[in-house]
């Protein structure tokens, strides 16, 4: 047989499955009275089980604690090349270069010369995948709305902002640091 005689065979056996098909599935033609109409009948769907929900952690992942954050840090002084050998994450944020490790950053004394100093050397505590500078702010910001801070919202962890850290630390019944740690966060309802 030649290739445009399968072609024409298939194609007509296409068309005879198709008919048949619309036929079997088709509704039964109405034998009853001229105004009476019947409703289309519906091809009953098979049941799906329903899936099973995914699970959520209520509590977010635990984190190390400020201390151990603080312990952890060393003010050491290191070149470029040394901290992208050890940190995979280095942020410049307002004030200078920090680097990312176990939920906070630190600064990176050394990666860049031209920072020299910064307003606070020490961890801070980040969430949600925010830079050291917007989760300050984002606390300046909360501590203002509460009446505890007000200074400008510069992002940046100074003296006044550090002290209404403290205050409010103290009035909700947290361990008083006077930085951006995870119960300063959650507590101002931040996460």
């Amino acid at each position: 047989m030649s290739l445009p005689i399968i072609c024409s065979i298939g194609l007509a056996l296409l068309i005879i499955g198709q008919t048949a098909s619309a036929q079997i599935n088709s509704p039964p033609p109405n034998r009853g009275s001229p105004s009476a109409t019947a409703a289309p009948v519906r091809p009953r769907r098979p049941v799906q089980k329903e899936a099973t929900p995914v699970r959520r952690r209520s509590t977010p992942p635990p984190t190390m604690s400020y201390a151990t954050a603080l312990r952890r840090y060393r003010h050491e002084r290191h070149d470029r090349f040394w901290w992208k050998q050890h940190y995979r994450t280095i942020a410049l944020a307002a004030g200078g270069y920090y680097y990312f490790d176990a939920g906070y950053w630190y600064p990176a004394w050394g990666y860049d010369p031209g920072y020299a100093s910064y307003d606070y050397d020490g961890p801070i505590y980040t969430y949600g995948n925010l830079l050291p500078d917007q989760v300050i702010l984002n606390v300046q910001r909360a501590l203002q709305d509460l009446g505890y801070y007000d200074g400008a919202l510069s992002g940046s962890l100074s003296p006044a902002t550090r002290q209404a850290i403290a205050a409010y630390q103290q009035d909700a019944g947290l361990v008083v640091t006077g930085v951006v740690d995870a119960p300063l966060v959650d507590s101002l309802g931040l996460q």
